[in-house]
Parts: C-alpha cells; structure tokens; sequence
C-alpha cells in the first residue's frame, strides 16, 4: 500500500496534483510527464518517472525549472521549501553572504540563469566554493549538472509529497 501522501497524489483531481508538482518543479513538461504516469504504486517508481522526465527536458524546459528557484541565499519570502533547502545560509557570515552573491551575479552573466544546486544539508561555505567551481564550466557541461541538482531537489521536494500524511506540515 503507498504511503499516505503518495495515496493522495495518485487520486487527486489532475489540477490539484499540477500544482503541487509545479511546487516541486516549474517545468510544465516535467510535470505533465510525471501526471500522464499516475497512480504509483511506490514512492520509488514516482521517483523514477521524476528521473525519466528530467533526463527528457530540452534546454528550454531546464531554463523553465530553473526560472523557479531564488538565488541561494536569498530565498523567495514565504516560499518554504527554500528557506528550508537554504537554511546552511542561515547562520553564514555578512562577507559570506555578500560573497555569494558576488558569485552568483557572475554566474548568471555567464550562464544566463541562476546559479542553481541541491542546496539541502551543505553549509554556505560549500556552496560558495561549487559556485567558484563551476564557474569556468562550459554551457553545456553545466546544463547537465544543473539537470542532476534539479533531479536531487526534485526528489527531495516528491519525498515530502509522498511521505507527509495528510495536515503534516509539508
């Protein structure tokens, strides 16, 4: 038997289900992959088709996914699931923060999007120093780590989905 919260996915009404996965992920691509394959019988195949659909996005369906998250370090007011996935910021240092958002400006001049990773359990320290890393990246190598970061957030935001009962704080 699914787990509560994947049990409520699987039978809500297609719009609803829509926007709960636009909250994981704003490409609309890869949520109208992950509707089309309902009802998972696990939280393991709806992390799959999440991995199948994300390996399927275009450059263009990437920008749209990307469009969706703040910079680190200065997450969207209100918006939960990045203060949560950002909270290594939280006690960083005023030249750590400023910084980082040294690095970002440089990297979304470069890559034209915003500097994106799994920011979940990493201090800010270390993510400062994959922003220095990854900077010198070509386009095309980076577009194909953003696509494993927002893969990794994915999963993480369709765990919180799958696992919370209903009235748990998501």
């Amino acid at each position: 038997m699914p787990p509560p919260g994947l049990s409520r996915f699987n039978t809500a009404h297609d719009e609803a289900a829509r926007a709960a996965l636009h909250e994981v992920c704003a490409s609309r691509t890869w949520g109208d992959r992950i509707l089309a394959r309902r009802p998972y019988a696990t939280a393991e195949a709806l992390y799959a088709a999440s991995d199948a659909a994300m390996a399927e996005l275009t450059a263009d369906d990437l920008a749209e996914a990307m469009a969706g998250h703040p910079p680190i370090g200065r997450p969207k007011p209100g918006d939960r699931a990045s203060h949560r996935e950002q909270s290594g910021m939280a006690g960083a240092s005023d030249a750590l923060k400023e910084e980082l958002l040294a690095l970002n400006l440089a990297y979304q001049e470069r890559f034209g999007h915003v500097f994106l990773i799994c920011a979940t359990g990493r201090t800010g320290e270390q993510m400062r120093d994959a922003v220095r890393h990854r900077i010198d990246n070509t386009p095309e190598a980076e577009r194909e780590i953003v696509r494993g970061e927002l893969g990794k957030i994915n999963r993480i935001r369709l765990t919180r989905i799958a696992t919370h009962a209903e009235g748990d704080a998501a």
